[in-house]
């Protein structure tokens, strides 16, 4: 049995021992391509980091053979049944053929999309795979066993449709290779080990949107194009070139639809709309609001309602950006001006409710987290913190539309109901925020704090209530959340009133204990002292968090280096001999009278 690292449990040779060009090779493709691709980029989409794997994988390949292509001048070895004595010389081509196919999906992935030179390129790469998965389909159909013969072409009838996908042509012929593909891996998903026939399925599973898309522009289908939608929200590396085909596919739609749409109505105003991309941002973003307020929201997940709120505000600042290019280029015409500024208003303010929801989504998946903390050890702990900083954004979101709705002079009454009603909310997220606050100046232990704050929460939510009941409104989950955290505040505020009342009773007792525990020395390692504490602001009984016991100071106290002069003993004075200095020294001059009493 011959192996190769990252392939070990995918690959097997049969019948070692016998004439090498009689045997027969197995490799496991799908799971080996799986295995590489989650490893190496594709988990996250990641062509470029996949390309570079291939590129990388094929070198030690290469080399590991020594099937090089010369040295110094290039001479082209290509891969025959003849010299196909391993499996790796399989791995060659297979690998050559997803370098060529991961570069084709890098081209596709560009952010502005491929233009015609790219385009070329791209299909030139496609084919490029298909030639590859080709000759391996061969290779495997004499060099291996019949279920590696059958991944085989599995994976070339794949790739021949991913190219006809691409060319936009020949559907008949792609929706035949498509379903060759799909009919292996049915097959295929019947037997082997679990995790070969859960990769099967999931690989059955990829396939199908690309048949109904096929089938769709035969016209053997009667889905319809917005249905494609709900298909596109499957994963998968084989669903990429599916989802670029039906985003093209709804651009086009929405094309033909901005034709009709002349004017935007919001609020009981109507504003012209003359720019053809502005009128295809605001038609996507419409689309992508009703997957959030349609029938089906519901059954939508936290992350992918997050995820189309990221859409909606893409097309809406997209939108926005059109209507200020075309706000340059207006000139002096004022009406066209009041037309776009009044447009631009309605994008801004539909972006700020929708950025007022998002916000409140992320609220619901922090308290739903916060109310699980104690339930689910693993999962990631929601402070009150957070919280706070949430309601500050929706503090803030909520200011920001309402002097948007505010400013004008022409002002419709469905615009001062809104106003109202953002005023409203401000009130209930300050309620929430200050509830939160107070829950976490509790858990810090800060009573008097967090009991001032739990009464300002509850006289925040008694106005709220007070408010909504006068103007009337209808929403009564509103209402019954306001009145859920009017009791909770109310009752959080006895307890910490109550809490802090026996801390404030037990004190004396608490504090008597511990200073009876300060000695002047202790038998732990490291002794708190308190005379080595005097500057710093702290209780004199020590940290509760320490257990360690306080001490006054060490004692006996430990021995300290004192510094002292040093001592010079000059030992080579009476051993240098110097020079005689007598010629230099001034000789006394004397007269004639004072040599006579000499």
């Amino acid at each position: 049995m011959a192996r190769e690292n990252g392939g070990a449990s995918a690959m097997e040779v049969d019948d070692s021992k016998s004439d090498p060009s009689m045997q027969k090779f197995s490799i496991n493709v799908l799971q080996l391509l799986k295995s590489a691709q989650m490893q190496h980029g594709l988990r996250h989409g990641d062509y470029t980091r996949y390309r570079r794997y291939c590129t990388a994988r094929l070198r030690r390949l290469y080399r590991s053979l020594k099937f090089t292509h010369g040295r110094g001048r290039y001479a082209r070895k290509a891969v025959t049944e003849s010299c196909v004595t391993e499996v790796r010389f399989l791995h060659l081509v297979l690998y050559t053929a997803e370098r060529a196919w991961s570069h084709a999906m890098e081209k596709r992935q560009l952010s502005d999309g491929p233009n015609s030179r790219q385009r070329i390129h791209l299909i030139g790469r496609l084919r490029k795979a298909v030639k590859w998965a080709t000759l391996f389909s061969q290779l495997c159909s004499v060099k291996g066993d019949s279920r590696t013969s059958l991944e085989a072409e599995a994976y070339a009838s794949y790739m021949k449709a991913n190219l006809l996908f691409e060319q936009d042509r020949n559907w008949d012929t792609a929706l035949m290779n498509f379903k060759s593909a799909r009919a292996v891996y049915e097959e295929l998903g019947k037997y082997g080990d679990l995790e070969n026939q859960v990769l099967c399925r999931e690989r059955v599973e990829e396939l199908e949107p690309s048949i109904r898309y096929c089938l769709h522009k035969i016209g053997e289908s009667n889905l319809q194009t917005s249905e494609f939608l709900h298909i596109g929200e499957m994963e998968g590396p084989a669903l990429d070139l599916f989802k670029a085909k039906l985003e093209a596919v709804m651009a086009e739609a929405r094309t033909q639809q901005a034709a009709s749409l002349t004017e935007f109505h919001w609020l009981g105003h109507k504003f012209p709309i003359s720019n053809a991309k502005t009128r295809v941002a605001i038609l996507k973003a419409q689309d992508l609001e009703k997957d959030l307020h349609g029938p089906a929201a519901e059954s939508l997940s936290s992350e992918k309602r997050l995820t189309v709120f990221d859409k909606i505000f893409a097309a809406y600042n997209e939108a926005r950006s059109c209507i200020r290019n075309d706000l340059v280029s207006a000139g002096n015409a004022e009406n066209v001006k009041d037309d776009l500024n009044g447009l631009d208003k309605a994008v801004s303010a539909l972006l700020g409710q929708r950025t007022i929801e998002r916000n409140q989504l992320l609220v619901s998946i922090a308290k739903s987290k916060l109310t699980k903390r104690r339930e689910e050890k693993n999962e990631k702990v929601t402070k009150p913190e957070e919280l706070v900083r949430l309601y500050d954004l929706l503090l803030q979101n909520t200011s920001d539309l309402c002097d948007l709705l505010t400013s004008g002079r022409d002002q419709k009454p469905e615009e001062a109901a809104l106003a109202e009603e953002c005023v409203l909310k401000t009130l209930v997220f300050q309620a929430e925020r200050c509830f939160y606050l107070a829950l976490s100046y509790g858990l810090a232990g800060k009573r008097v704090e967090a009991y001032v704050l739990y009464c300002r929460a509850r006289s925040l939510a008694e106005e709220a209530l007070q408010r909504y009941d006068s103007s009337g409104s209808s929403d009564e989950v509103l209402q019954r959340e306001l009145k859920t955290l009017h009791d909770e505040s109310r009752s959080n505020s006895c307890i910490e009133h109550a809490k802090g009342i026996m801390e404030e009773v037990k004190g004396p007792e608490n504090l008597s204990k511990k200073i009876s525990t300060i000695s002047l020395s202790g038998t732990d390692g490291k002794p708190e002292k308190l005379l080595e504490k005097l500057d710093a602001y702290e209780s004199a009984v020590g940290d509760p968090s320490v257990k360690g016991v306080t001490h006054i100071v060490a004692f006996p106290p430990t021995f300290e280096a004192v510094p002292r002069n040093p001592i010079v003993l000059d030992l080579a004075y009476n051993c240098v001999e110097f020079p005689s200095l007598e010629s230099r020294m001034k000789k006394d001059k004397k007269g004639f009278i004072s040599r006579l009493w000499r």
